[in-house]
């Protein structure tokens, strides 16, 4: 094989770490690859870790131990995660959003892979020192978010059914009250799915009293699974005191303008302290 040069390797290292987020690659992964000494290779890493925190295109970490190595982790910077939630709270924030029952219309941001992208990296960074087994969330608008939380954490996503279905085997099934406490509903998930001792991460679309995540927790403890963590993407204001304590938003919805009759939307207090907008 030719000689390979540095600026091959190192173009073509960043498209292997960047597409394996949150995986470790030891170095003789890469000596192996590129016929390079392990010296060498970690030049190259340096060089990586550099331009990527230059330019703010997530973090590049070296991880000791025997089963050490090199892995890469979206994220963006305070600043920039505050803008970009900002300005998805301007686009759900126009009138004509909000629909019966107080809900707001997020079905068309929720399939716009670049934007769901985006806010999977502000959760997944928030929840890396976590580490978490897999991302659990409930059918079916979570899906899209907490699918790309899990990509950028490089781990599975599990899905909640609202009923059990014939090809995932036996599954566990209980009741749990809705958000607004009015009724009792049911969720399942496949007995295969998790494994007593994982860590799981909730993340869903949408929380106004919790009854949802409250559910989601319950269930964990059925499996002797630990919650590590909840994050939605909006969250109501009102009620208060929600279900659960400690979940994480991405937006907060703080009632609806009468007059205009658009939701009053904004991004999460704990991004706008990280990016000094407080």
């Amino acid at each position: 094989m030719d000689r390979i040069r540095r600026n091959e390797r190192l173009a073509a290292m960043t498209r292997i770490l960047v597409e394996a987020p949150n995986r470790i690659f030891t170095l003789g992964t890469f000596c192996d690859m590129f016929g390079a000494a392990k010296s060498t290779l970690s030049e190259d890493i340096d060089i990586l870790r550099g331009v990527f925190a230059q330019f703010h295109l997530g973090q590049l970490d070296t991880v000791t131990g025997a089963a050490g190595g090199v892995r890469y982790r979206p994220a963006l910077a305070p600043e920039e995660a505050y803008n970009t939630v900002k300005e998805l709270a301007q686009t759900l924030a126009v009138p004509g959003r909000v629909l019966p029952g107080g809900f707001v219309y997020m079905a068309d941001i929720l399939a716009m892979p670049s934007i769901v992208e985006r806010m999977g990296t502000i959760i997944a960074s928030h929840f890396y020192r976590a580490e978490p087994d897999f991302v659990l969330t409930m059918e079916t608008k979570g899906i899209p978010i907490a699918m790309m939380t899990a990509r950028a954490l490089g781990v599975p996503m599990v899905i909640v059914r609202r009923d059990s279905k014939v090809y995932e085997g036996p599954a566990v099934n209980i009741n749990y009250l809705s958000g607004s406490g009015s009724r009792v509903e049911t969720m399942s998930l496949s007995r295969r799915a998790v494994h007593e001792g994982q860590r799981a991460l909730i993340v869903d679309d949408f929380m106004r009293a919790g009854g949802t995540a409250r559910g989601m927790v319950d269930m964990m403890r059925e499996f002797s699974v630990t919650v590590v963590g909840i994050c939605v993407l909006m969250a109501t204001q009102e009620p208060v005191k929600k279900r659960l304590d400690g979940v994480k938003s991405l937006l907060v919805m703080d009632g609806i303008d009468d007059a205009t009759g658009a939701a009053n939307i904004h991004p999460a207090s704990w991004l706008s302290q990280a990016a000094g907008k407080a």
